[in-house]
């Protein structure tokens, strides 16, 4: 006889949004270079074109620290829930193209 469990995943992976850089473009840039491992040209091109995502497929506790590092420099960004579709359940690194 075979047995079936079915696993329920409490940590749901969440993105963080930046929505608004604010005036300290170079220091949200930082912190963007901080977080996803961009170089700061890229960092500072990516902060300057929002809304972007940063990072997706994070658990809530990273993604709720990074929004906290982006409001400490005066910018604004958000965590938004990944669609369950698009959900990886890992880090993953935002790239500009």
């Amino acid at each position: 006889m075979t047995e079936y469990f079915l696993l329920v995943c409490d940590d749901v992976p969440h993105d963080v949004v930046l929505t608004d850089p604010g005036t300290r473009v170079l220091d949200v840039a930082q912190v963007v270079r901080r977080l996803t491992g961009l170089s700061l040209w890229h960092s500072k091109v990516l902060a300057t074109r929002v809304p972007a995502m940063i990072l997706d497929g994070v658990p809530q506790e990273d993604a709720e620290a990074a929004v906290a590092a982006f409001r400490e420099v005066g910018a604004q960004a958000e965590v938004r829930v990944s669609p369950p579709d698009r959900a990886r359940g890992g880090h993953t690194r935002s790239s500009v193209r």
